[in-house]
């Protein structure tokens, strides 16, 4: 058998299984020959792809490892190492696999769409879009490029391209239930909710019990108000994941929404999402400690919840009381005590948010952001989490995609005048000079002269300039 015919079989797919969870090489495994003492690159290569076909991830490696010492510049050997490191979670090293794949071969496409889908899996979505992009150039028919891709558009805020890119990646019958789920996504994000319904159909189609899909179909129904339908889409879904307590949260949602107040609270404490009596969580204490606790003064209240915590290790309530506490003046302590809430309540969005938010007092904006992101995705209606959200993306320079939270913000919060500012230094700080000329003019429309004196000077200095960029027609054309 060749190096070009034994490859091709396993490359066709290869690509297929590699999605976000990692690499799986699902074809036929290949028999294995003894070497002797003259090993050959090609049937070495062969061997790790038989291993690799197995599920033995170790043992595939070291094949390919070997053959790329026979023969240096092997880039099939490069790639099939990548995808094996992938698939034992070893991903900072997969990268440069990839990378000497597409050195070698620049006209490949696969190592292209596979260090694209790695780097999204590092959340390094900057440099994945341009990747994916050229396995695209290289391979228009690479669906899952474009999966991946309209993903990440869609992450940005560019829904419109995100579309583009999702329709490209459903035509044809042979169109995986994921395309058009992210179709519906980008859809739902234009407001064509009408088409939204129609991907989601077909997604549900091709995969019944795609728990993806069957959230956001529960979400758009309860967008408009259809809560049964909502309820039976998240009940199908709630089997499938077997209790996951982000569905389980918009479970108990949608019965809520529906006025089913008693079943909403019972999902919610079957999911150990809520306790039996939130609002009054059993403390044991003093009434005299309880009332410490509870002080305005800070020395008092830390003190006390200390011995609280003593008496009450699993309390998680407390360990995010004393976090509040200690979030402005000491952000690293806060860190621990919201870090200690959060592992006794996952499921809580506040002590998340509340630990995202300590995270953003110490500047580690990006993991506060992974944090609230997984927030938002589970309580859409948080205002904090969103507030929290933009203001870390924001300092990421992520502007595309903070710009979405600051509008949500104005939506929710029409009076949070500071959320038009940050709009328009976002689209300024994009190019999108338009954009952000209109932005700062209604900014200066509705803002306190007392509250917000710093950016209306700042926005006063700025002005003159960017009216002229604008009348030259600089900045870009359109958003990216």
């Amino acid at each position: 058998m060749s190096l070009a015919s034994s490859f091709s079989s396993v490359m066709r797919c290869l690509i297929a299984s590699f999605l976000l969870a990692g690499i799986a090489v699902l074809c036929p495994a290949q028999t294995e020959t003894a070497l002797g003492d003259d090993p050959d690159p090609v049937r070495l290569f062969e061997r790790g792809q038989a291993a690799h076909a197995r599920g033995e991830f170790e043992r595939a490696l070291g094949f390919y490892e070997e053959a790329i010492k026979v023969r240096p510049e092997f880039p099939e050997a490069e790639f099939q190492k990548g995808t094996a490191l992938v698939s034992l979670n070893r991903l900072s090293e997969a990268e440069p696999a990839f990378r000497r794949a597409i050195e070698l071969k620049k006209n490949w496409s696969l190592p292209y769409s596979a260090l694209g889908i790695l780097l999204t899996r590092l959340n390094r979505d900057a440099e994945a879009a341009p990747v994916l992009q050229q396995a695209l150039q290289l391979d228009k028919s690479d669906g899952l490029s474009l999966r991946v891709l309209a993903s990440l558009k869609l992450r940005a805020g560019d829904a419109a391209t995100a579309l583009k890119l999702a329709q490209s990646a459903t035509i044809g019958s042979e169109a995986p239930a994921a395309a058009w789920l992210i179709r519906a996504q980008a859809e739902r994000a234009t407001n064509d909710k009408v088409a939204a319904r129609s991907s989601l159909t077909r997604a549900l189609q091709l995969e019944p019990e795609n728990v993806a899909a069957l959230v956001e179909s529960a979400d758009l129904a309860l967008e408009q108000n259809e809560y049964d339908s909502a309820i039976e889409s998240l009940k199908v879904a709630d089997r499938v994941s077997k209790g996951d307590k982000q569905v389980a949260a918009r479970l108990a949602l949608a019965h809520e929404r529906a006025g089913r107040s008693e079943e909403a609270r019972r999902i919610a404490t079957a999911a150990g999402i809520v306790s039996e009596d939130p609002a009054k969580p059993h403390v044991d204490g003093s009434a005299e400690e309880i009332a410490a606790a509870n002080s305005d003064d800070p020395a008092i209240s830390r003190k006390a919840l200390e011995k609280l915590i003593e008496k009450n290790p699993k309390n998680a309530m407390l360990f995010a009381r004393l976090g509040a506490s200690y979030r402005t003046d000491d952000p690293n302590r806060a860190l621990e005590f919201y870090r200690r809430a959060t592992q006794l309540q996952p499921a809580n969005p506040e002590y998340a948010t509340g630990y995202a938010s300590a995270l953003i007092r110490s500047r580690r904006f990006g993991e506060a952001a992974a944090i609230l992101s997984q927030v938002v995705a589970a309580h859409p209606d948080n205002y904090t989490a969103h507030a929290n959200l933009a203001t870390a993306l924001y300092e990421l320079k992520r502007y595309a995609e903070a710009l979405p939270e600051y509008e949500w913000i104005l939506r929710a919060k029409p009076d949070a005048i500071v959320a038009h500012y940050f709009i328009a230094t976002a689209h300024d700080y994009l190019g999108e000079y338009r954009e952000a000329l209109t932005s700062y003019e209604s900014f200066l429309a509705r803002a306190d002269a007392t509250a917000n004196k710093l950016e209306i000077e700042k926005v006063q200095l700025r002005l003159p300039l960017l009216r002229r960029q604008v009348k030259r027609g600089e900045g870009v054309k359109q958003k990216p």
